[in-house]
């Protein structure tokens, strides 16, 4: 009985109710006028010097992302109306070397996959080519086609590179590199990428999301500029003990509250904080992924065979049937708060647009945790009915899956 009792607690203390909901809503407006006016705010609001396409672009354009470990080239044909043609793409993994070495070495790299993209693809190394660079990590822009890079994040650390224009940069690698032709017309971020690839084939898409290792959003403001909130820094927001501290174990304690209660990077260490309180007899591992929530929350076999599986996986045996029930609640309880605080901060972005929600609005996500969570998309869809109403049908929201080098192309098309 007392289990029972300190679980109807927990419960309690991890959902957000409609009231909560509609308070967010609230708060998450005044953050994001003042962001825009440039008061303080937890919600950065950075110009991006952006607009969508009209998906009336036409030609081939060259697309760059580079995120991570990875950095992929992509040429992408535009028809007009919206229609896109082939769009060949080749991914070259980043070494230790190039990650955390010279910046100039790191540069010369990526030139160089370029001109192996093009060397492969019969394309003139001395053609014009507008390209467009998507760049995951935090940049302070002046204009579309330049960025000065904060700090590196990912475990990037490549001298040199910190307070440079990064467009700059790849430029002057390019002409070194013998591609005189190709030119970086566009700088953005996956956020912005997601609303671009989507929008010059849905007209009516006017938010891009990000749900995945982190979350992000962004949106055209009524002058049509696209809008990059960075709304993982939102921090008007009800924490629970288990928030204070993953918050205090994290590399960048007394920021990203939004991100460390919804974001896929930090979902597992919120229910390792919660089943060490619920399951003392089970101490699950640090780094318990996001991916193991999505198999727990999935598992309707006998028993909860699969979850004994994977705890055996991570090291954890023995565990009793009633361990893996409670673990399992914890991560309903968790990923479900997950998923109605991402409603929220949709809500909040759409009514800012629209305050009656008096159109259609398509959303485009991209990210592991809404594309492969079993209930995350389901989750978001029954909280926007619940704050919207039968207004909700106006709302429309699309998995766009890999259009970080997609929506650098279609932006590149726009320049």
């Amino acid at each position: 009985m007392q289990n029972k009792i300190a679980l109807d607690k927990i419960k309690l203390l991890f959902y957000v109710t409609l009231p909560e909901i509609k308070k967010f809503i609230r708060d998450f407006h005044r953050e994001m006028q003042k962001g825009l006016c440039g008061k303080k705010s937890s919600l950065k609001m950075i110009h991006t010097y952006l607009r969508r396409p009209t998906g009336a672009e036409k030609g081939r354009f060259l697309a760059l992302d580079l995120g991570g470990t990875h950095f992929r080239v992509m040429l992408m044909e535009l028809k007009g109306n919206g229609k896109t043609g082939a769009c060949p793409v080749k991914t070259f993994v980043l070494k230790k070397k190039h990650t955390t070495g010279k910046g100039k070495a790191l540069f010369a790299f990526l030139a160089g996959c370029i001109g192996a993209f093009m060397k492969e693809h019969k394309l003139d190394t001395q053609a014009r080519y507008n390209v467009g660079f998507t760049f995951s990590f935090p940049v302070k822009k002046k204009d579309a086609d330049s960025g000065v890079l904060i700090r590196w994040t990912k475990d990037f650390s490549a001298s040199g590179v910190e307070g440079k224009d990064v467009v700059k940069l790849l430029n002057i690698a390019l002409k070194e590199s013998g591609i005189t032709g190709a030119k970086i017309t566009a700088l953005l971020n996956d956020t912005v990428s997601t609303l671009v690839a989507r929008s010059y084939t849905e007209p009516d898409c006017d938010v891009g999301v990000i749900l995945g290792t982190g979350t992000n959003a962004c949106y055209p403001e009524k002058n049509g500029e696209i809008i990059n909130i960075e709304w993982g820094n939102f921090n008007k927001l009800r924490r629970t003990h288990c928030d204070r501290e993953v918050d205090r174990r994290s590399g960048n304690p007394g920021e990203q509250f939004l991100e460390k209660m919804v974001s896929g990077m930090y979902l597992g260490e919120v229910i390792r904080c919660l089943a060490a309180e619920l399951l003392p007899r089970i101490e699950l591992p640090r780094g318990f992924k996001s991916e193991y929530v999505s198999v727990i929350e999935a598992d309707t076999s006998k028993g909860l065979r699969k979850t004994d599986n994977l705890l055996k996986k991570v090291g954890i045996r023995g565990s009793k049937h009633r361990d893996r029930k409670l673990l399992k609640k914890a991560c309903v309880m968790v990923s479900a708060r997950a998923a109605r605080l991402a409603s929220a901060a949709i809500a909040s972005v759409l009514t800012k647009m629209d305050p009656t929600l008096s159109r259609r609005h398509t959303v485009a996500i991209d990210g592991a945790v809404y594309e492969k969570h079993p209930c995350f998309s389901h989750r978001i869809r029954a909280t926007l009915k619940e704050i919207f109403g039968k207004d909700a049908r106006r709302i429309k929201l699309v998995l766009t899956k890999d259009a970080s080098a997609k929506g650098a192309a279609v932006i590149a098309a726009t320049r």
